[in-house]
């Protein structure tokens, strides 16, 4: 049997059957009225923890983080149905001991009590707790940035100023200076007299020269991210005619 300093460590704890097979989460420790001592306990048997059995803690026993009963998991969830109102009443109790073959005259009183699971302590006080939202940050690799070097070509077009020669006839009369020239020869003759023109033509040349060096860096730019999140928070409200003194603490 469990005593009163086990209480605390009992409930929200993991109950195992005899053959150790896990039955399930202890909920509520119920205690016997005249000893005050740990004389049932309730362990969520159904799905997601949506139902509840009673099982005796006669012959349970508590080490590290589990309860151990002995019984398996379908005589617990078979249990019969006892409400949970805080209290058992004396048929309840009775149908409890004959479904697990236990004397009803074994000591216990006909009614239990139910021990206050809500708070881990056994003062007058219930703690108020909340979720806070702390956000962190966190490096990741977000994309990849390369240079890449490739060829494209452009006409450009460029004004050359070239210079061509052409035949011109010039005339002069005949003088004294050169009549010598121009009588040389005889007084009637067929004679031709060639000159070769030029002209200047653009040549293209391409050369290669270097214009600019590109180099590839990085640079961190801040900018701000909202974060939404849902946190929960309890809350405490009194029933029945109770004065609010207010500490003046949240």
């Amino acid at each position: 049997m469990l005593g009163q300093d086990q209480i605390d460590q009992v409930q929200g704890s993991d109950a195992y059957g005899s053959d150790g097979s896990k039955i399930g989460s202890v909920g509520q420790i119920y205690l016997d009225d005249q000893s005050g001592q740990p004389a049932w306990a309730t362990v969520n048997t159904g799905l997601f923890g949506t139902s509840e059995s009673f099982v005796p803690l006669t012959e349970a026993s508590f080490s590290g983080d589990r309860l151990t009963v002995p019984y398996d998991k379908d005589k617990v969830k078979g249990a019969p149905n006892v409400s949970e109102d805080g209290h058992i009443t004396p048929e309840e109790e009775q149908s409890l001991y004959e479904y697990y073959g236990m004397s009803y005259s074994s000591g216990y009183a006909e009614t239990t009590a139910t021990y206050d699971t809500t708070s881990s302590t056994t003062d007058d006080a219930m703690t108020r707790s909340e979720e806070q939202l702390r956000v962190g940050k966190t490096a990741e690799a977000a994309g990849r940035a390369r240079l890449r070097k490739y060829v494209v070509s452009e006409n450009v077009t460029e004004t050359v100023p070239v210079t061509k020669e052409r035949a011109v006839i010039e005339r002069e009369p005949i003088t004294e200076a050169n009549m010598g020239d121009a009588t040389e020869g005889p007084a009637i003759s067929e004679d031709t007299h060639e000159v070769t023109l030029t002209e200047e033509r653009p040549v293209v040349e391409k050369t290669v020269q270097p214009v600019e060096r590109v180099r590839l860096g990085k640079e961190a730019v801040t900018t701000e991210e909202t974060v939404t999140d849902e946190v929960r928070s309890e809350r405490i409200e009194a029933e029945g005619d109770i004065a609010d003194r207010d500490s003046g603490l949240r």
